[in-house]
């Protein structure tokens, strides 16, 4: 219930504050769902008839991970589990937590089976929050205890499990990944804050404006926490009116959260996600995608050399031959980036970006692996004597004998056997028909065509 415009200012500030200083506890905190119908976002595994929500309705939760970025509610989902089974809710965080308290948690689980009955359901659930930051020592230390059903393990991670988690674990749990709130998602969790009186800002007077909540819903980037902090700030720094409202508007809105949260970590899933949908944009050649994905990067604090040192390795592996100008623009754009650094060297991020997005594409220089397969095959790879340095033993073993120099000849060339005689008539080169390397093709077609004519000729 909505206080009326009489009451003071300074009553309603003091509400306002007691609902942040009691106890310290911050509006993200107190507006936790407690219930699945309270839960919102992830209906992917959360919605009618969906695992998940079935097992929690059937009280047949086993081990499981949650895995997604902040803010998605997986510490949330948790705790709504502890509320909806009838089980004791443990919780560890592996970042102060170790072996020793793992090892209280499954003597105190123990013991309530002990001294109730598996039908009774006393069974321990033991959270524990950001397990990836357990080293394997203190995994293993689990593994026996969620083997035997001493404890329900429920794990929080932002990394991927099958990387960060050991093995004989992931075995044993069931991998649930949470994805980024939707916009609509966080404009509900928003106004179930303004609306809710006992732990939310429904017993204050206030009004919020529209593109007030656009904004701190598109800065908060599907993350919950980071749109209810900007909502509180909004709400407890903003002097009442004359008749008591506190009113939000656009410009509160941006001062209470300036800048977009980009979710990002420089060594860790998104990393690996962002680079990769950078590294496809320019295969793909599209400049748009790629500039975004780039600036995406820059912008969360990513290194500007691993960008340019990909660069220098795609003007190769995925432009070639059909410009072989790319290579000289992305290592160019590389010691730029090196001699200058940010935020200059973001024009010469930018051209490269562009020249490589827009450039013909081939990949014949994937040559060299089928050459390396030719080398692995175990073909008689002995260098043709008349190839090898005649510098050496020249007179005693004939080193060199019957070379024919390539100058020597008209067009500097000659038909002559350059691969080993167990090799003879492979191609590992195949030129592509895009930009500069359509010439290419041509003369090496022809060059091919004499050289297997001049050696028919010679008999070999």
């Amino acid at each position: 219930m909505k206080r009326s415009g009489k009451e003071s200012k300074a009553a309603l500030n003091r509400d306002a504050s007691c609902l942040v200083e009691d106890g310290g506890v911050p509006l993200a905190a107190r507006m936790r769902p407690r219930t699945l119908e309270e839960f919102i976002g992830q209906p992917h595994i959360l919605g009618e008839s969906k695992l998940l929500r079935r097992a929690i309705e059937a009280d047949r939760v086993t081990s499981v991970i949650f895995w997604g970025p902040p803010g998605t509610g997986k510490t949330t989902l948790a705790r709504v589990i502890a509320n909806a089974t009838r089980s004791r809710f443990d919780t560890i965080n592996a970042v102060l937590a170790g072996v020793k308290d793992i090892r209280e948690v499954v003597a105190r689980a123990a013991e309530r089976l002990k001294e109730h009955s598996f039908e009774d359901s006393r069974r321990t659930i033991l959270f524990v929050d950001e397990v990836h930051r357990f080293n394997k020592a203190q995994q293993d230390a689990l593994l026996p205890h969620v083997e035997n059903g001493t404890i329900t393990f429920i794990g929080a991670t932002t990394e991927n499990p099958y990387f960060s988690v050991i093995k004989a674990l992931v075995s044993r749990s069931t991998i649930f990944e949470l994805r980024s709130l939707a916009d609509d998602e966080l404009r509900e969790i928003l106004m179930a804050a303004l609306e809710d009186a006992e732990r939310g800002y429904g017993g204050l007077q206030h009004e919020v404006a529209e593109d007030a909540l656009d904004h701190i819903v598109q800065l908060a980037s599907g993350d919950a926490r980071n749109a209810l902090n900007a909502l509180e700030l909004a709400l407890v720094t903003t002097p009442p009116r004359d008749d008591g409202t506190i009113a939000v508007d656009l410009g509160v809105a941006e001062e209470s959260i300036q800048q977009r949260a980009l979710l990002y970590d420089k060594d860790g899933d998104i990393h690996y996600a962002m680079i990769s949908a950078f590294i496809k944009s320019l295969r793909g050649s599209d400049p748009d995608a790629a500039l975004f994905w780039m600036a995406r990067m820059i912008r969360a604090g990513e290194d500007p050399l691993f960008i340019a040192r990909r660069m220098v390795i795609f003007a190769s592996e995925d432009v070639g031959m059909a410009d072989p100008m790319a290579l000289v623009v992305a290592n160019n754009a590389a010691e730029a980036t090196r001699f200058v650094g940010l935020p200059e060297c973001q024009f010469s991020l930018s051209q490269a970006c562009i020249h490589l997005a827009t450039a013909p594409k081939s990949n014949s220089t994937m040559a060299y692996y089928e050459a390396v397969a030719a080398v692995n095959s175990g073909k008689d790879d002995e260098v043709p004597n008349h190839l090898k340095d005649s510098s050496r033993d020249k007179e005693g073993l004939g080193h060199g004998k019957n070379y024919k120099y390539p100058h020597a000849f008209r067009d500097h060339w000659v038909a002559q056997q350059y691969l080993p005689n167990g090799l003879q008539g492979n191609y590992f080169y195949k030129p592509g028909d895009q930009g500069f390397e359509k010439k290419v093709a041509d003369r090496i077609e022809w060059l091919r065509q004499q050289q297997r004519k001049g050696l028919e000729e010679d008999g070999d």
